[in-house]
């Protein structure tokens, strides 16, 4: 989000609220955090605030589209502010670091699939899967892993 949250929020018809702009500055400091981890950044700032609150104010800046919801499998859903470009994700099997890539090939949906079956296809969700640079350089092969390497 490049302007002020709160003409971000007057833009979309939202009213302004603090827990709405505590959201948006917390999404925005820590891109790709989880509900629970926004919820203690969010109480941080603006002091005593329910955990139904955020989730609230967090399904509405997403259905707003100032938000996107990113659940890649296994994992409790995340929120960044980098919305409208549909760009894709790479996360670290080992300690979850999730980060950005954009588009795998051209312009949005990015890839074309094989068939279509008649649908206009405009978005394409993909996850990359693989082990963050600290975690290699540690050795780390995570929980799920056997000495052998194999899942």
């Amino acid at each position: 989000m490049g302007t002020d949250p709160t003409d971000v929020l007057r833009e979309r018809g939202l009213r302004i609220t603090a827990q709405r702009l505590a959201v948006l500055r917390a999404v925005t400091q820590t891109p790709h955090a989880t509900a629970g981890a926004l919820v203690q950044t969010v109480r941080g700032e603006i002091g005593s605030v329910s955990t139904q609150a955020v989730y609230d104010v967090l399904e509405i800046l997403t259905e707003k589209g100032l938000l996107r919801r990113i659940q890649p499998a296994g994992s409790p859903a995340r929120y960044e502010d980098r919305v409208g470009d549909n760009h894709h994700h790479l996360v670290c099997r080992v300690c979850d670091r999730m980060v950005d890539v954009d588009c795998a090939v051209g312009d949005p949906p990015c890839l074309t699939a094989v068939e279509d079956f008649g649908f206009e296809i405009d978005e394409a969700e993909v996850v990359y899967w693989g082990r963050c640079p600290e975690c290699v350089a540690t050795g780390d092969q995570g929980p799920e892993r056997t000495a052998k390497g194999t899942p």
